[in-house]
């Protein structure tokens, strides 16, 4: 009962969160440069059918109203009308969303699974040649421009050794997707029990997972050696090491479970920039997802494709820091006060 009212608290706080970034959302496409109806309508359009185009998009009316409009439309559930694929915002982003999740996803698993038993050992064997190599992949990992890692291990795996597609898309152009469940060619591709299509999929997903991978471990290596340095060096693991409990129980069950904990935040974190940090990789390797959704909305100043992907990153934020808020306080219950 206590953290079910936890929960409902933190969907309280959350609220105004949501509405502030609608406003904001509407606000910056409408004081950007541009006009998107003259884009769509072309040079050759006459004046009156411009005007005719604004009046049908409510661009012709003031600011506030155009907000208040846009506020009611979303309550019934519509995002508006994309100016440059003609089709409602919401169905774009439904089709567009299945491979931005499966690349983060992805991604943000590899990451995970790698840079957390690297903080860990890295921290245990703080001066060892593990730690050096450690603190300098998370270093280059901060470093390195994401869009250069990419370019470098295309030119590696593809441009020389051939060993896996370039900037090809989900699948190669011959092959058809599977039968849609999910969206997610690699997920549809195993309930389908088609192999053949599966592995096309995953050899597809191997650069630029790998790519946001190598991006997104490098914070979360480096800080979960800082908390687990702080936990080695408290009182209670000095104590519980002084009574003989062995050290592996000492290192994961009262270090790890204590050092875990900022360690959450800092991945929901992560994961809010890899769904921002995707648009150069999805251009990169002509991904099909959300952000190459949203840069074509922003070259094309096309305010509702543009307003949907914000809101629609801006609930998933939500929803991350919600699932992590939530996992820190069954950690932790003092989180709960």
């Amino acid at each position: 009962m206590r953290m079910l009212r936890y929960i409902l608290r933190r969907l309280l706080f959350l609220v105004p969160v949501v509405l502030g970034s609608i406003f904001i959302a509407f606000l910056l496409t409408r004081v950007v440069p541009g006009n998107p109806i003259e884009r769509v309508a072309g040079p050759y359009a006459s004046e009156e059918r411009v005007l005719e185009m604004k009046a049908e998009a409510n661009l012709d009316k003031p600011i506030p109203q155009q907000f208040l409009i846009y506020v009611n439309d979303l309550l019934h559930g519509d995002m508006g009308m994309s100016y440059t694929t003609a089709q409602p915002v919401g169905k774009d982003l439904k089709e567009r969303f299945p491979a931005s999740f499966e690349l983060v996803m992805f991604a943000i698993g590899l990451a995970i699974v790698l840079a957390i038993p690297l903080g860990v050992v890295s921290a245990v064997k703080r001066g060892s040649w593990i730690d050096h190599v450690a603190r300098v992949i998370a270093v280059a990992g901060v470093s390195a421009p994401i869009f250069w890692i990419a370019m470098v291990l295309l030119s590696i795996f593809y441009g020389k050794l051939g060993w896996l597609p370039g900037s090809q898309g989900r699948l190669p152009i011959i092959m058809s997707p599977p039968p849609h469940v999910t969206g997610m060619y690699t997920i549809d591709a195993l309930l389908a029990g088609d192999p053949v299509t599966f592995k096309e999929a995953l050899r597809a997903l191997i650069l630029p997972v790998l790519t946001l991978a190598l991006v997104s471990m490098a914070p979360i290596a480096r800080m979960t050696r800082a908390t687990m340095i702080d936990a080695l060096d408290s009182d209670y693991v000095r104590t519980a090491t002084s009574l003989g409990i062995p050290r592996r129980t000492v290192v994961m069950k009262h270090a790890f479970k204590n050092a875990i904990i900022p360690v959450l935040t800092l991945i929901a974190g992560v994961i809010g920039y890899a769904i921002g940090g995707e648009v150069l990789i999805e251009l990169i390797f002509s991904w099909p997802g959300l952000g190459l959704y949203s840069y074509n909305a922003i070259m094309s100043a096309d305010f509702p494709a543009v307003q949907g992907f914000i809101i629609l990153a801006t609930c998933l934020y939500i929803l991350i820091y919600l699932i992590v808020d939530v996992i820190t306080a069954l950690l932790d219950p003092r989180v709960e006060y």
